[in-house]
């Protein structure tokens, strides 16, 4: 379980230097925090001139506070012609400020339109890896909130700059801990750089112990002595095999454009990657992606489980992606709020849980029966979490809007029969006729049911399962003004009519529509329906009863997305709560233990064949099992987005598993 955040607490009483009450600490000098930053930080660190005409540079601060470190670097990248192409900047706190108090800090900002920015981005307070993008997705922050010492080592990155900045060693001695730097040493890039306005002695031998060189140089303000350094470790380890730098991928096809293609798609076209993606439908989003609505929420869960944190990091992700694309009217939905019903827990349970938690009520709340029907305007038979940020979008049109980039080339009517790789170790796409449609070094498989034809089945521990949504007719008397979900979900729908959900069979593979299954009791529509409201709000005649079906392809303990090499995807990313196997050239296979504890049949199967795969490879298996008290907050596995983690295994048990396994890419 993550530890409870507990926001700061900051007495603005001398405006000119808040400070942090927990610790009886400024922030910052009264001579200016934007001065502090560029002075220490930036000067400190040989910047702007060492980003000059890179690709990415990764900057990792130790104390997020009030943010101007970070809107002082945004301010000198965006005021550099000579500029990086993409700037990372990964920073953790572990009692950050309230939306509220941020905008206090900076309410008189140097940089008031950065400030700005920077405050309507503000994520709820929950203790997980927080995304943000600014300046048209080339500033990236990557904000980690809770213990430095809990997150620290969970890292996988090459960092080029450390910010070393927090509270004083003798206020936060934490913070500064010999074998807290001495991490460092493991994310330091070559020729990385440290800086920070305390030359306290602890802080200088737990640099040295880093690898670092230390130097002093002229302090900021009333301080004497600043310390700088350059990591110049007397040995460099080589990286595991899969966090080394693979080289950029700017080839890259995938196969499906429903929701899964797409989302990787945007991913890839976020870090300058071009794709060509193929549908065999004459139109994207269609079968299981042409659903008419998804519903989005996070999950509570009495433990705060690996499940429970990867869906709350999922969701908010998704949130903060999806909010503008919904303002600008480029995604049809509503991300206004959420009901989903509680099945266990009393209302008093409900919220003494939030307390215990500390989650914020800008991400959910508990809400009682009767003011759950409030927010529904109509009666709900149980209490019910609110997810403020959560809601329903229209999948198809989410599809359209990823792949609108001028990064991605969209082939409609073109079916993929073959996948195989060609003399120049280079993947080919092949037609039905044999005609080539594309020869890429990587490929990603999206394309549901389609997956085990392309992929050999034999390989992957893949099920087929159908779901089926079902329309009702106008119900007046019951229309909730927000989705709610339980056993079932509702969602008011056009012109008055309600959109309820879903079933779930597993290998079923018929796609087409079940009057069976808009009235069979147990499959979460009709009946599902009734058991949310407690009464019956159907009554209408299979006749003017309507629905939608497809089928995907899943796993229940594996998912599966494109792999971006670290140094690509800016190598600032939280580790997951997983084992990999690993090949020489990057190519890995992740293996998640089942929810609840115990490694799942799945994980065992899955990592026998990656044994036998990687055996061949010469390269050792990790150990399946879970790593105990790590966090599941890699949802950037390509780029950021929460598309799955990731698995690559060979085509075919029989292929040249040494060579030919290598680049397929799920």
């Amino acid at each position: 379980m993550s530890e409870p955040l507990q926001p700061a607490r900051i007495d603005f009483t001398d405006a000119a230097a808040p400070r942090a009450i927990d610790y009886g600490d400024v922030y910052h000098p009264r001579a200016g925090a934007f001065a502090q930053a560029r002075h220490v930080f930036l000067a400190g660190n040989g910047l702007p001139r060492r980003w000059a005409r890179r690709a990415h540079f990764v900057i990792l601060e130790t104390g997020f506070g009030l943010g101007h470190n970070f809107l002082a670097t945004w301010a000198a990248w965006r005021d550099d012609p000579q500029r990086c192409e993409h700037l990372w900047f990964l920073s953790v706190d572990r009692h950050p400020p309230l939306r509220r108090d941020l905008q206090q800090a900076h309410a008189h900002s140097p940089e008031p339109t950065l400030a700005r920015d920077l405050v309507d981005a503000w994520p709820p307070l929950t203790p997980d890896l927080h995304r943000r993008e600014f300046a048209h997705g080339r500033v990236h922050l990557l904000l980690a909130l809770g213990d430095i010492a809990q997150w620290l080592p969970q890292w996988i990155a090459e960092v080029d700059a450390f910010y070393l900045d927090g509270f004083a060693p003798a206020k936060n001695p934490a913070m500064w801990q010999p074998q807290l730097l001495r991490r460092l040493d493991r994310l330091a890039a070559p020729g990385a750089t440290a800086a920070t306005w305390s030359s306290a002695r602890i802080v200088r031998d737990g640099l040295s112990a880093a690898g670092f060189e230390v130097q002093c140089g002229p302090g900021f303000d009333t301080k004497r002595e600043m310390l700088h350094a350059r990591h110049a470790p007397a040995h460099r380890a080589a990286p595991p095999a899969g966090r080394r730098h693979g080289g950029a991928s700017a080839d890259v096809s995938i196969v499906g454009a429903g929701l899964a293609g797409a989302a990787a798609a945007r991913a890839l076209a976020a870090l300058g990657v071009r794709c060509r993606v193929f549908e065999a439908q004459p139109a994207v989003a269609q079968l299981g992606s042409g659903q008419p609505a998804g519903l989005l929420h996070g999950v509570v869960h009495a433990q705060d489980s690996p499940h429970t944190r990867w869906f709350r990091a999922a969701a908010l992700r998704a949130q903060a992606d999806l909010a503008p694309r919904l303002a600008r009217g480029q995604v049809r939905g509503r991300l206004d709020g959420l009901l989903r019903l509680e099945q266990a827990l009393d209302i008093a349970s409900m919220r003494a849980l939030l307390r215990a938690q500390a989650l914020p009520p800008d991400y959910v709340q508990a809400l009682s029966a009767d003011d759950s029907s409030a927010r529904a305007g109509c009666a709900l038979a149980r209490p019910a979490w609110l997810y403020p940020g959560g809601g329903w979008v229209e999948p198809a049109s989410l599809v359209r809007s990823w792949l609108d980039d001028e990064r991605i080339d969209v082939a409609l009517n073109a079916p993929v029969q073959h996948v195989e790789r060609d003399v120049a170790d280079r993947w080919r796409l092949l037609a039905a006729d044999g005609r080539t449609l594309s020869v890429c070094d990587q490929v990603v498989l999206a394309n549901a049911d389609g997956i085990a034809s392309l992929s050999g089945q034999s390989m992957w521990p893949l099920v087929r399962s159908r779901g089926q949504v079902t329309i009702l007719p106008a119900a007046p008397h019951w229309c909730p003004a927000l989705p709610v979900a339980g056993d079932g979900y509702a969602i008011a729908w056009r012109d008055g009519q309600l959109l309820c959900g879903a079933t779930s069979d597993p290998d079923d593979p018929t796609p087409a529509l079940r009057v069976a299954d808009h009235q069979l009791a147990g499959r979460a529509h009709v009946q599902g329906v009734d058991v949310i409201v407690g009464e019956p709000v159907g009554g209408a005649r299979r006749s003017n009863v309507s629905g939608v079906s497809g089928v995907r392809r899943g796993g229940a303990e594996v998912g599966e997305a494109p792999a971006v090499p670290a140094r690509d995807a800016a190598a600032a990313r939280a580790q997951p709560d997983v084992a990999e196997a690993v090949r020489g050239d990057g190519a890995h296979a992740v293996v998640r233990e089942a929810v609840g504890g115990g490694e799942g049949p799945a994980a065992r199967e899955l990592a026998a064949r990656a044994d036998g795969a990687l055996r061949d490879a010469r390269v050792p298996r990790a150990d399946p099992q879970l790593a105990a008290g790590r966090h599941v907050q890699a949802i950037d596995v390509v780029g950021g987005e929460a598309v799955g983690l990731a698995v690559q295994l060979p085509l075919a048990a029989g292929d040249d598993a040494d060579a030919r396994a290598a680049g397929a890419e799920p």
